[in-house]
């Protein structure tokens, strides 16, 4: 049996990194763990998207093992101001909004954007979007 989220996220990073629009602005920088330095610092090139945080609440009917996620998407910039991170977070959404991911274990229900949180990091260099999605997936 294949986990749900795992699955989901392979879907997701192979759409962006199939996404022209996305590639466009982060060629093929889209992680699951972003590089880092020994110090811990970010050592990734910018602008990139990282995976953030998934969350599965279990919702079953009779016979079905149904699975609610949420995933963060989190878009990065260093250029000045917020236009370049406002690009890379429309291009992600509308490379995945109403995705129909075909997944091979699983059968996805739904998959939408629900939240999109643009601010300036504290690092006083970056600019960061958080995208949130919400997905309906159930398990055989």
């Amino acid at each position: 049996m294949t986990s749900p989220a795992k699955e989901l996220q392979g879907a997701i990073v192979s759409r962006l990194k199939a996404d022209a629009t996305v590639t466009a602005l982060v060629e093929q920088r889209i992680y699951d763990h972003v590089p880092r330095s020994t110090t811990g610092d970010v050592s990734a090139t910018f602008p990139f998207v990282g995976i953030a945080n998934w969350q599965e609440i279990s919702d079953d009917a009779d016979c079905i093992n149904g699975y609610q996620i949420f995933v963060d998407l989190d878009c990065w910039s260093r250029s000045v101001g917020f236009p370049q991170v406002h690009d890379l977070a429309d291009a992600v959404r509308a490379a995945l909004s109403d995705a129909e991911f075909a997944l091979s274990a699983n059968a996805l229900v739904y998959f939408e954007c629900r939240e999109n949180r643009t601010f300036r990091d504290p690092d006083g260099l970056s600019s960061h979007a958080i995208l949130t999605f919400e997905a309906f997936v159930e398990q055989p």
